[in-house]
């Protein structure tokens, strides 16, 4: 069975003691990311990885410590993510954690004071692999877990330098009313249309369709 291979970062941007996440014990990442999700399971493992292998390229040693320095855009919302979470530290309320649903195994982890950016993507073809770094594991799942522990990260994982657009990254608090539902829209989220600034539902785009008038204050549904 082939051995995995480390691979070298830039300095870091130590802020303490501790080592940088992409040198500490592997199971005792591991460990908070699961206290944090719940269980165990093979999206765990790869979201250690991909939290590893993003605060690495970017050089960003203790995550949690950063403040708001580091920025990740998921593009799923599956398990790697909360591993993702636990461990760097990001949040949608912070608005250090944005969620893109592309249904993607993928996540850029960015760099706000520099610029810097790294999108970190899940290989398909590592699960055709599992069972050669697992040999021992007849059950997919569980070699799928036990492989990506070990499995070195050209063969895991594959990153890819990216500039993330403008908007993304942008801490103003900028509020504007939708020109037609009239509900306020943070962070130009919005849309022109028409000559109009229209929220998304209001585009078009919306996940959800009105039945009825608005519930009164006190009233359920029932």
């Amino acid at each position: 069975m082939p051995r995995a291979a480390d691979a070298p970062g830039p300095a870091p941007l130590a802020l303490g003691d501790a080592p940088p996440i992409w040198e500490q014990a592997f199971d005792d990442l591991l460990a908070e990311a699961v206290r944090f999700h719940g269980h165990l399971c093979p999206g765990q493992v790869l979201g250690v990885r991909m939290a590893r292998a993003g605060c690495r390229a970017l050089g960003i040693a203790e995550p949690k410590r950063s403040g708001k320095r580091l920025v990740v855009l998921v593009e799923i919302d599956r398990c790697a993510t909360d591993a993702i979470q636990a461990l760097t530290g990001v949040s949608l309320g912070k608005r250090t954690l944005k969620h893109l649903d592309y249904g993607k195994m993928a996540a850029t982890f960015a760099d706000v004071v520099t610029g810097a950016a790294v999108r970190v993507v899940a290989r398909d073809d590592a699960r055709e692999r599992a069972s050669a770094w697992a040999p021992g594991e007849s059950d997919p799942r569980r070699a799928q877990a036990a492989a990506y522990r070990v499995m070195p990260e050209e063969l895991l994982l594959r990153l890819q330098p990216v500039v993330v657009h403008p908007g993304w990254l942008d801490r103003r608090r900028v509020r504007t009313a939708c020109e037609r539902c009239g509900e306020g829209v943070n962070y130009e989220r919005g849309v022109r249309m028409g000559g109009r600034f229209l929220c998304r539902p209001c585009s078009g785009d919306r996940y959800y369709s009105p039945r009825t008038a608005a519930v009164a204050p006190g009233a359920s549904l029932g």
